[in-house]
């Protein structure tokens, strides 16, 4: 199985436990003389067979991310500068928006000062979400090429 695989099925799973969670908020309480729509204790038993591959897929995945490497760094390590960025990018975006749109906690006598040029964080922004998207690209093409570890 290619990386790309597991991950769209540990996807798939932590859809179905998430829909399970619900069945189970359903099933776990009825009023007395009242049949609950679905047997508890069945869920019980599927949610624990759902968890199981779950955790047994995440622990391949995370494997599989610590033994390959793209351009000689390990994927865990490349998915970590693609957080920050992403952490980065959001909090320009979230700083422009706030720079553009003004501050309003400030009376009507008082005058707001930018302390930060909007253009320049516009192209700091743009920089940043275009490294980005160039490696989510990379990590993205690299999922197809490689296979799931056995564990």
């Amino acid at each position: 199985m290619k990386l790309a695989e597991a991950l769209s099925l540990r996807s798939n799973l932590q859809k179905r436990i998430n829909m399970l969670k619900g069945r189970m908020q359903k099933s776990c309480m009825v009023i007395e003389g009242d049949t609950p729509p679905e047997d508890i204790n069945d869920l019980f038993k599927e949610l624990d067979g759902c968890l199981k591959q779950f955790r047994e897929l995440v622990y391949r995945i995370n494997v599989t991310n610590m033994h390959s490497s793209i351009d000689g760094r390990s994927i865990t390590d490349i998915m970590a500068e693609r957080d920050v960025l992403q952490q980065r990018v959001n909090i320009y975006h979230e700083l422009t928006k706030t720079l553009v749109d003004g501050n309003n906690r400030w009376g009507r006598e008082e005058k707001s000062v930018r302390l930060v040029d909007v253009p320049s964080l516009r192209r700091q922004t743009d920089e940043y979400a275009k490294r980005l998207r160039l490696l989510d690209l990379k990590l993205q093409q690299s999922n197809w090429t490689i296979d799931l570890e056995e564990v």
